[in-house]
């Protein structure tokens, strides 16, 4: 099977890969959408972001890739196999999920066979996309293209971490959690903004305008190309350390501790930026914990803050229709650092 592009090796788009890296040491941040134009990497960071993850353990021919570890998240199947004895392990690499354009609500959220429950008493389920993708990655391209009430689904699945179907009265739950990433071309059209807001973080990417980083581009796929294995290789060190910091800051994630004062920090951002709701207070606090891990400290810094403040507001600013979307990250470094801030014009200033 042809190696993946390694994900230390894509040129630039920082904010990209550490908005990928923070959802996939905490999903509960809510998934990042990835805002851009053709191109730009989004697909090959998507798939190199699964290669670098750990083998996850799962329980042997479940459906939903049940972790044998978290009782308390097992679906229907694995509690009732559980009380003939222990579950069957087996192990298996993180996978991407991907969610077709054209997806209809059944194959998204899985079926009910009806006649079934009513003649047997007895539930069959058959699983959708959002079964497949528990614990994986699922990454919808041009999600803006989706019907919204799909996108709808998907959030609502990726704040609860359950699906649930209803029928005629049945119902069933799963579980499902993941890692969603969403991408999209703003030329091709928008993502209503209530929908926009339910995305935990949000990166706008453009393409590189530096030449020598455009030389290193071309170089670099050309090599990949030429040899994968022996190109992974040059970068196998640098994969092993980035995967050994994930999966250091997931076990570090739920000792970190967020005081007062970076909280209050918070709110004073949030107020000054205009957002709507709490929703991107909440982000905030989450991403900035999870930054701290990232960087191995027990608590989140104002650093931590600043440097998840960018993915978590973005696409939260008050804008008018078809308006660009600007960010005053001047205003968020003021605030954060307790400094009257002079607003120069009435819009935000940063793309």
């Amino acid at each position: 099977m042809k190696l993946t592009f390694p994900f230390t090796a894509i040129v630039g788009q920082q904010q990209m890969k550490m908005g990928l890296v923070l959802n996939a040491i905490n999903p509960r941040i809510g998934g990042v959408l990835i805002r851009g134009e053709k191109g730009t990497a989004k697909s090959t960071a998507v798939r190199a972001l699964a290669a670098l993850l750990p083998e996850m353990d799962m329980v042997q021919d479940c459906p939903f890739s049940c972790d044998p570890d978290q009782s308390a998240k097992w679906c229907a199947q694995c509690r009732e196999r559980a009380q003939n004895g222990p579950l069957p392990r087996a192990k298996r690499q993180t996978r991407v999920v991907e969610l077709p354009i054209n997806a209809t609500e059944d194959r998204v959220v899985g079926t009910l066979d009806l006649e079934h429950a009513l003649k047997k008493g007895e539930k069959r389920f058959e699983p959708g996309v959002l079964a497949q993708a528990n614990r994986e990655i699922l990454y919808v391209d041009e999600v803006n293209l989706l019907d919204d009430h799909i996108v709808d689904i998907l959030l609502d699945s990726a704040a609860m971490g359950v699906n649930t179907v209803e029928r005629e009265g049945v119902s069933y739950s799963h579980p499902a959690e993941f890692i969603l990433v969403g991408t999209m071309n703003p030329e091709e059209g928008e993502l209503r903004p209530q929908l926009l807001d339910r995305f935990g973080l949000c990166v706008a990417i453009t393409g590189i305008t530096s030449c020598d980083e455009r030389v290193d581009v071309v170089k670099r796929w050309s090599a990949y190309e030429a040899d994968p294995e022996g190109f992974y290789g040059q970068w196998k060190n640098e994969e092993k350390k980035l995967a050994d910091r994930i999966v250091a800051a997931r076990k570090l994630l739920p000792n970190i501790e967020v005081s007062d004062s970076i909280l209050e920090k918070i709110a004073q951002i949030a107020i000054e930026i205009g957002v709507d709701g709490h929703r991107a207070d909440l982000v905030m606090m989450k991403a900035s914990k999870t930054m701290a891990a990232f960087n191995g400290r027990t608590s989140a810094s104002e650093e931590d803050v600043l440097s998840s403040a960018e993915l978590a507001l973005y696409h939260r600013v008050r804008r008018k229709p078809f308006e660009e979307i600007l960010l005053n990250m001047d205003l968020v470094n003021a605030v954060m650092k307790g400094r009257p801030f002079e607003r120069r014009s009435s819009g935000n200033q940063r793309q």
